[in-house]
């Protein structure tokens, strides 16, 4: 996909409280002040929670931001979920960073990630006391890790040379000591960069290390992905739910995607399975779906493996299927064939009966309860965007948030039932923070179909008055905005700022079945955008708050796409013309995208072919061909390390505005990639996003 993202020393609080409601916040006479850029950098971020596996404690990450230093610092904390009014203690030292928290097989320990020693190594953290110890002390980062369930091994993720024989190796050729002269470097294949790094050659790889008492001695670990050409796990953002052990510990399941040539056009992940002490070389057990196959789990039985496959080779953004093969047969069924969502990451239950998944639905992601035999879907949650899950015991616990409240830790039982609220410390943070109340509605879009949107009210709204609006288009464009706090395209900032806003699920988003979500392939400007302008009207029509006269539009990725598209075909909306626009980091000109992206399966998927044999597809719905139309003020913003849609998209598109005359901003961060990450960069962004937006609708 494109893909649309003062440090506290007391804990957070934590409380057995249902959610309040954005109106709730604040008390009526706290002084209204709404959410800003700043506020929302600063805010603490609860996430990864992990249980013991007694299921008595839960370890999670929380970040705090060190905005002088303009970096986020992260720490690992514990609850006993037990006692009662317990409160949270952290668990590594401040000053450094500390992430991925995972139990040791007893629940005596906790391992995380950490650079503390000046690379990133596993540490130990013995829960009886005494010092954190590293359990790893290799040459090269390690990048994630698992624990075997019999407690005799790690597993680690090292990104290696294939053609080193060993750490040592790759560690010399990393720090080239004598670098030549030339700096030169020659590719003779894609990837020759990836998101936002260039390719040095490496490969991410798994290699297992014998524990003796909880720490890895052996100096050379066993590489179990020898000889596979591929990384493990998946880059940019592959993680450790790529790959897992057997319960016996004695095997690792892992996904991976051969390179060869055709990386950056396939998608043809496989499932593979190879001995913990790489006595053989890995076996591919998927080899017959030529799509995604990923995410392996294997019941506590050590029968039974499920992972996620998708059907259509080369898309992306197909539905995730649960599958499930009896190990040692070639015996093999869908679980849940007429589900209509694509699940995500998968947990087994202590009797195997059931796995657990979330998957966005319409404008929410819930965790599922799925029967293991008879394919049936149970919500477990209902409002808010789960953000990680975890499951032990006779519990569960999972992180959820909602456009009213950032991300919150809470417990419940495994079987279904009533949540408990265990964290809650982003309240203080918000204290006299007003929030804008939100409804999703929904209207007649394309081909007639139910379509979903929100509508925010500004903070502090007053009955009676109308608002400019803030008309944001969500990215992806397979995804949804919908009930999700996020921290670079939050809708609160808008309503903090004084602006109502308007947000559409159109025919490409996700959790409305695979139907919905296939609609937008071959057809990105036309059904889409008629979804848009039926939600502007419905919105309009029935919120009288909303001021259409003094709106903007603004989008990142595709949704920036949709905006250069906007720019061309939709300039005189029925309320008058966008008083202005924003992209970010948007595509400007299809043709070129297509030669200058790194992931070249979502362009000849999106587009049903390469441009060379099928360039009119290419041309119907590209931007660049209605320049001579465009005519409002737009503000463009584009990342210098953005390898998915590269700088020279939003330099193109700000050059054509100051060619015509047309009023217009180049907002340019040469140390951000798709995305805007740094604290300060996020609230310059904010700032010049809202001043643009000021200035042409107030």
């Amino acid at each position: 996909m494109l893909l649309n993202t003062v440090r506290r020393a007391c804990a957070p609080l934590f409380l057995s409280i249902a959610m309040l409601s954005a109106s709730e916040v604040h008390s009526a006479d706290t002084p209204v002040r709404g959410l800003s850029a700043h506020d929302l950098v600063m805010l603490d971020r609860v996430s990864e929670p992990r249980l013991s596996p007694d299921g008595r404690q839960l370890a999670y990450v929380l970040r705090e931001t060190d905005y002088a230093a303009n970096k986020g610092l992260t720490s690992i904390w514990l609850l006993d979920l037990d006692a009662a009014d317990a409160a949270p203690r952290r668990m590594t030292a401040p000053g450094s960073s500390a992430s991925s928290p995972r139990w040791s097989a007893d629940g005596r320990a906790i391992y995380f990630l950490s650079a503390r020693s000046g690379s990133s190594q596993v540490w130990r953290l013995p829960l009886a006391g005494g010092e954190a110890q590293p359990a790893t002390q290799l040459p090269l980062d390690v990048g994630n890790f698992a624990v075997s369930p019999d407690g005799r091994h790690l597993l680690v993720s090292l990104d290696v040379f294939p053609d080193c024989d060993t750490l040592d190796c790759s560690r010399q050729r990393l720090d080239q000591h004598d670098p030549p002269k030339s700096t030169g470097v020659l590719f003779d294949k894609l990837f020759i960069r990836h998101w936002d790094t260039w390719a040095n050659g490496t490969r991410s790889q798994l290699f297992a290390l014998a524990l003796s008492d909880g720490l890895a001695t052996d100096a050379k670990p066993l590489w179990l992905t020898k000889g596979i050409d591929g990384d493990v796990p998946s880059k940019p953002f592959g993680d450790d739910s790529e790959y897992s052990f057997s319960p016996d510990g004695k095997t690792v399941y892992f996904g991976v995607r051969i390179a060869g040539h055709s990386e950056p056009w396939s998608t043809n992940f496989d499932v593979y399975s190879v001995p913990v002490d790489a006595s053989r070389a890995p076996e591919n057990l998927t080899p017959g779906n030529p799509a995604w196959d990923a995410y392996p789990r294997v019941s506590p039985d050590g029968k039974w493996l499920a992972w996620l496959a998708m059907k259509r080779p080369g898309f992306e953004a197909d539905r995730f299927g649960i599958m499930l093969r009896k190990l040692g047969s070639s015996q093999t069924r869908e679980v849940a064939p007429h589900w209509d969502r694509s699940a995500g990451s998968l947990q087994w239950s202590a009797d195997g009966q059931t796995l657990y998944t979330n998957a966005d639905e319409m404008g929410q992601n819930k965790l599922f309860a799925i029967d293991v035999a008879t394919g049936k879907a149970t919500a477990l949650t209902d409002q808010g965007t789960l953000g990680g899950f975890d499951v032990a015991g006779k519990h569960i616990v999972y992180a959820l948030d909602t456009l009213a409240s950032p991300s919150r830790l809470y417990r419940l039982p495994a079987g279904g039932g009533k949540p408990v609220a265990l964290s809650d410390g982003d309240r203080k943070q918000l204290s006299g923070i007003a929030l804008g109340d939100y409804e999703q509605f929904s209207f007649k879009g394309w081909n007639d179909d139910t379509v979903h949107g929100y509508v925010m009210k500004p903070a502090g709204y007053v009955a009676g008055r109308k608002y400019p609006v803030a008309f944001i288009i969500h990215g992806g464009p397979q995804g949804s905005m919908g009930n999700h706090w996020h921290y670079r395209w939050n809708p609160q900032t808008y309503a903090g700022a004084g602006y109502a806003v308007v947000f559409i699920d159109f025919h490409g988003s996700t959790g409305y079945g695979q139907a919905f979500t296939d609609a937008i392939s071959g057809h990105w400007g036309d059904r889409p955008l008629e979804d848009l302008k039926k939600g502007w009207a419905a919105a309009l029509a029935k919120y009288e708050f909303l001021d259409g006269s003094r709106a903007c539009a603004l989008g990142a990725s595709y949704g920036g796409y949709m905006v250069n598209w906007i720019a061309g075909n939709w300039n005189t909306p029925e309320s008058g013309a966008w008083r202005c626009l924003i992209t970010h980091d948007g595509v400007f000109d299809n043709r070129m995208m297509t030669y200058s992206t790194e992931e070249l399966w979502f362009d000849e998927w999106e587009n049903q072919g390469t441009q060379y044999e099928q360039p009119q597809n290419y041309e119907e719905f590209n931007p660049v061909n209605h320049v001579a139309d465009w005519k409002i003020p737009m503000l463009i913003v584009h990342g210098g390390q953005d390898f998915r849609i590269p700088l020279e998209q939003g330099i193109g598109a700000f050059t054509a505005l100051q060619r015509r005359g047309i009023p217009s901003e180049f907002l340019y961060f040469p140390d951000e990639n798709h995305w805007v990450l740094k604290p300060q960069n996020s609230v310059q962004w904010h700032q010049t996003v809202l001043d643009w937006m000021k200035r042409w609708t107030q």
